[in-house]
């Protein structure tokens, strides 16, 4: 149960981070291009990221219950 909780508090860092990034690429979008690209494209690195994560975490629930 532990090990499930501290990716779900990873999956919530990841989350704010990509908010983040997310917002920052909005901002620049009509001062920089270049900088809005690069920051969306960390946060499409981090949806990835946590997509894998949402993986695991499933996975592992559906281990818990068996």
């Amino acid at each position: 149960m532990k090990y499930t909780q501290k990716h779900i508090e990873k999956q919530n860092i990841l989350l704010s981070r990509y908010k983040s990034l997310i917002e920052q690429a909005y901002n620049f979008r009509q001062t920089d291009s270049a900088l809005s690209d690069f920051s969306e494209y960390k946060a499409i690195k981090l949806l990835h990221k946590m997509n894998k994560q949402q993986f695991l975490i499933r996975d592992l629930n559906s281990l818990q219950q068996n």
